[in-house]
């Protein structure tokens, strides 16, 4: 028998199969990106634009209209020896680095990644990346100068990220980071520049102790000044029982003595802090100096060999014109040659000027710079000094001006009590204080006559006493006669001062006025 086929059960199973297949199609046709990729389509894309790029999600692929390929948004790390490259001030400087870049997500630069990197390795990518970084640093570096490349990092990287990025975008790439590793240069300028930076360092935490020392020595000082103040005070304490002007004016010794040695001590101090300045400005300018000379060498070495160039440059086209016109080759041969020797005596008379300048003109500056800081130095020690001694003459006379007040306050008391204890007989008051005054007014009396030249002096005694009988008691009576006769110019003196005698001393009165006769008078004493 003959199969029969049911039409009515196969064509929807044909229809089914059918859009089984179309469906898996689509979805073949489906392209989804991953987030570490960017999907590229190229082909009949629409409009102006060679490719489209998708970053996450998906898109449809058309057949044979369309096809796709993959950039990987992995990073790649680059290592650069930079070497030789001319900074702003002729330096060649080594400036090995890192760089890591990788493509872009950002629509534009997606776009240039897919024109110029689709389908190149990492290894291809990674080549032309360094050249364009190598190019971009040497300009960056050709702007900066040696102090703005070592010190303000910042600034040198945020040039290489404009520079270098710029660059990269052109062909898709972006800077993620940038690495320096270390910054050297063949001529050790940069080694100088940090000697110098460790110099100013150290010279700063010298002043640093110094100041520390200083504070020290015045704590030490006040300290001793303190204790010998306490111990004055104490031995005045235990000597209450002395007058009074004997312990003040001790006191007022052990206190200038104590301000003398503190006086003495900042002096001192003073001296060794200018001393360490003027050492530290002299090392510093020592410093400056030999950077001085050492660039001047390193800029003459550069004329010297700029001549040398020139003198070759020009010996080279005297030949070649010695070649092109043999007619004249005697002529221009001796004129180069003349040319050639004159321009190697300027360049040997302007080394010897150079070297005569730096030998000799150099050093002169230093001597005159060493000169000018040991008198700034002692003129400034001279100053302090003057300034203590105005201190301890000022001090000298505080302290003669508080004794000689102390002294008339002692005899103000003393004449109060005085006063005070001859309440009874007034008259006694004024004696004692004569009495007291006795050996200045003889001292007086005896500068009256102590220039006067005496060749000899004649006592004349006949050896009797008062009766001429040669007794021993004469002499005594000699002695009181002499004495009683000695009572008038007393009282002379005590009336020409205002000042009355006590009445032991009897009083004087007129001769003429006075009763008995002549004999009397001289028998009788006053009364």
């Amino acid at each position: 028998m003959t199969p029969i086929f049911d039409f009515g059960i196969i064509l929807p199973i044909i229809v089914v199969a059918i859009f089984m297949g179309v469906l898996m199609f689509v979805v073949n046709q489906y392209k989804r990106c991953p987030s570490n990729r960017i999907l590229v389509v190229y082909g009949k894309i629409g409009g102006q634009a060679a490719a489209k790029c998708v970053h996450g999600g998906g898109t449809f692929i058309m057949p044979l209209f369309q096809d796709f390929q993959y950039l990987s948004l992995e990073p790649l790390t680059i290592d650069i020896e930079l070497t030789g490259a001319l900074s702003k001030k002729n330096i060649r400087v080594n400036v090995p680095s890192t760089f890591t870049i990788g493509i872009s997500t950002k629509p534009s630069i997606m776009n240039n990644a897919a024109e110029r990197l689709l389908g190149l390795g990492e290894q291809v990518i990674a080549a032309q990346a360094r050249d364009i970084i190598l190019g971009q640093m040497r300009l960056v570096i050709a702007t900066l100068s040696i102090e703005e490349i070592n010190q303000d990092r910042e600034k040198f990287l945020d040039l290489v990220n404009n520079f270098c990025g710029g660059e990269l975008v052109r062909v898709g790439l972006e800077v993620i980071n940038v690495n320096i590793r270390d910054i050297t240069d063949e001529s050790g300028y940069i080694d100088a520049i940090g000697q110098k930076a460790a110099a100013e360092a150290i010279q700063q935490a010298k002043v640093e102790v110094a100041g520390q020392v200083k504070d020290g020595a015045i704590g030490e000082a006040t300290a001793n000044r303190a204790k010998e103040v306490e111990v004055a005070n104490q031995e005045a304490a235990a000597n209450i029982g002395r007058k009074q002007a004997e312990r003040e004016q001790r006191v007022r010794v052990a206190k200038l003595e104590a301000e003398g040695i503190s006086g003495e001590a900042e002096g001192m101090r003073e001296q060794e802090i200018v001393s360490a300045q003027q050492k530290a400005l002299s090392m510093e300018g020592s410093k400056q100096a030999e950077a001085a000379r050492r660039i001047r060498i390193a800029t003459l070495e550069a004329e010297a060999v700029e001549g040398e160039n020139q003198s070759q440059a020009s010996i080279a086209a005297s030949n070649a014109t010695l070649a092109e016109r043999r007619a004249d080759a005697r002529r221009r041969g001796e004129v180069a040659s003349a040319e050639a020797a004159r321009d190697v005596l300027v360049a040997e008379k302007e080394q010897e000027v150079a070297r005569l300048q730096k030998e000799q003109i150099a050093q002169q500056q230093i001597e005159r710079e060493k000169i000018e800081i040991e008198a700034e130095a002692e003129a400034e020690r001279i100053r302090r000094i003057a300034k203590g001694e105005a201190d301890a003459v000022l001090a000298k006379y505080n302290a003669e001006a508080e004794g000689v007040q102390r002294v008339l306050e002692a005899k103000a008391k003393g004449y109060e009590n005085l006063l005070r204890s001859c309440a009874q007989h007034p008259d006694l008051a004024p004696t004692l204080l004569i009495i007291e005054k006795l050996p200045a007014l003889v001292a007086e009396q005896v500068k009256a006559i102590q220039n006067l030249k005496i060749d000899k002096v004649t006592v004349w005694d006949s050896g009797s006493g008062a009766n001429g009988a040669g007794e021993s008691g004469g002499a005594t009576a000699g002695f009181l006669r002499g004495l009683i006769g000695s009572l008038p110019p007393i009282h002379e003196l005590a009336k020409q001062a205002g000042i009355d005698l006590p009445s032991v001393l009897g009083s004087l009165k007129n001769r003429d006025d006075a009763p008995g006769t002549k004999e009397d008078a001289k028998s009788e004493p006053p009364v």
